[in-house]
């Protein structure tokens, strides 16, 4: 019982004393301070942007009667950009439009001795034992003068003057070009 009173006299004790201290003069405190902050510096910008873009020219053949084909092209690096186009002529297009045009006027024979320029349409009709015209003659007489002369038969290897080895190449050699680049 004595520990009870005891730590009933010490509390009592302690919140007398908190009471005295809160009751007292407050506790002030200042303080006051001052700085400055300066300061300098230079900015620099630097803008990298890509070169301009090498534009293939658009090649229109507005006019669906033309034996033509536009082709274009363009590569572009970090420092050079190259296009260019132009047009191709089609040499079987104009080849049916000419046969056509030679049957609508009433050449007949005419019309299919440009067709059978055709390596393709001169062996079909070899096979279908209507040879192709030879100097005006037809049928039977037209295959003896063909076999008289293989030289003259289109796709002869003596006969081809080599144009479309060289369009090829020029084709290819573009085409190495750019991936070239």
């Amino acid at each position: 019982m004595q520990l009870v009173a005891r730590l009933a006299v010490a509390a009592g004790f302690a919140m007398i004393t908190s009471l005295a201290m809160a009751q007292g003069e407050p506790i002030v405190t200042e303080s006051t301070s001052t700085s400055t902050v300066t300061t300098r510096g230079e900015t620099e910008t630097t803008v990298k942007s890509p070169p301009n873009t090498a534009v293939a020219p658009g090649i229109n053949v507005n006019n669906s009667d033309l034996c033509t084909v536009g082709v274009s092209g363009a590569v572009q690096t970090q420092i050079l950009g190259i296009s260019g186009g132009k047009t191709v002529r089609d040499m079987n297009c104009e080849r049916l439009k000419n046969a056509k045009t030679l049957y609508d006027m009433g050449m007949k024979v005419a019309a299919v001795s440009v067709m059978c320029q055709d390596e393709r349409v001169f062996d079909a009709m070899e096979m279908a034992g209507t040879p192709c015209p030879y100097d005006g003659e037809i049928g039977e007489e037209a295959k003896k003068l063909w076999d008289e002369n293989p030289e003259l038969k289109p796709g002869n290897e003596e006969n081809s003057d080599g144009k479309s080895f060289l369009a090829g190449l020029g084709l290819g050699g573009l085409l190495g070009l750019l991936l070239l680049l």
